[in-house]
């Protein structure tokens, strides 16, 4: 298992439940980006509530359903591999937010075959 510990740089996508790279949504585009590329793994989180930059507000309350809930994509990674996919990631989006921020890796496991790495203090 590589070492994975240390500073990284987490990165999230912010996007709508609605948006779309072709005819697929935009977050099943992007984490098959992220496989395909090696990424050590990517989590989308989906909210139950939000609005972006046009102030539209976007709901899972029944009164108002909405097929465009807030999404959240978070991925771990090197500033390195973050720098070489951001090309590829800018043009898959149309509209949305990338954040990044430094993060120290703590604990990675690989839980099929029970390897962990753990950053010694």
């Amino acid at each position: 298992m590589p070492k994975f510990f240390g500073k990284k740089i987490l990165m999230r996508i912010y996007i709508g439940e609605g948006d779309k790279y072709g005819r697929k949504p935009l977050y099943e585009a992007l984490i098959d980006f992220f496989i395909q590329e090696g990424f050590a793994g990517a989590t989308v989180l989906r909210g139950v509530a939000g609005f972006g930059a046009h102030s539209l507000y976007h709901t899972d309350k029944l009164l108002r359903l909405s097929n465009d809930l807030p999404l959240i994509i978070e991925v771990v990674a090197s500033q390195e591999k973050l720098d070489n996919a951001m090309p590829t990631i800018d043009e898959m989006m149309n509209g949305g937010l990338i954040t990044t921020e430094t993060v120290n890796v703590v604990r990675y496991c690989n839980k099929d075959d029970n390897k962990c790495v753990m950053n010694e203090p």
